[in-house]
């Protein structure tokens, strides 16, 4: 039996679209291995990097692809796989954090080097010139909503479009949303800023 064969409907060089469909109309279990195959290292790197700790982050991949299996018929292919795999592996990591109550400093080493981004306004450049120990104390005193947002893209550079999609939004209400976030981010700031001087 020929390697391609065995792979049934699926092969490892097709589009994550074509997988997906193929996997809807044939249930092969092949399909959905090609997809755990791309998929789990980033997964993984993602969760490890906010759970920090291995077998969280271990248990927390297994986690994500069961939710990712049990709602692959909702995926519509409104935006790339990819984005959405990386709403639910936000999301779960975010629950998690939250229901444990964990107070922790999140994405210390990926803030060491943040992407290349489109500077927006004054507000885009302060938080681009604040030192990674002062933007982790910034980020520690924000929202779930608002921390991920601003790591969504300042840390990981994904474009408003894609946020949007992630959240189910339009895009401005993402721009405005973000906007307040990042006011708030500079008001920590200076505030922590203050602080310092006082002691």
């Amino acid at each position: 039996m020929s390697r391609d064969h065995a792979l049934g409907p699926c092969q490892p060089e097709m589009e994550d679209l074509a997988i997906i469909q193929a996997y809807r109309e044939k249930r092969h279990s092949v399909c959905f291995r090609l997809l755990h195959d791309r998929y789990a290292g980033k997964i993984y790197s993602k969760a490890i990097t906010m759970l920090r700790d291995q077998d969280e982050a271990e248990d927390a991949t297994q986690e994500i692809f069961t939710k990712i299996f049990l709602n692959l018929g909702k995926f519509q292919g409104q935006s790339k796989f990819s984005t959405w795999v990386y709403s639910v592996t936000y999301n779960f990591c975010i629950d998690k954090i939250r229901k444990e109550k964990r107070s922790r400093e999140l994405f210390a080493d990926e803030l060491e080097n943040p992407p290349d981004v489109e500077i927006d306004d004054d507000n885009d450049q302060e938080l681009i010139n604040m030192q990674v120990h002062e933007l982790r104390r910034v980020l520690l005193k924000m929202s779930d909503a608002d921390r991920t947002l601003l790591l969504l893209k300042y840390k990981d550079g994904v474009k408003i479009k894609d946020i949007a999609k992630m959240f189910d939004k339009n895009e401005s209400a993402i721009k405005m949303q973000l906007k307040r976030a990042k006011e708030k981010a500079k008001r920590f700031f200076k505030e922590n800023s203050l602080s310092t001087i006082e002691r």
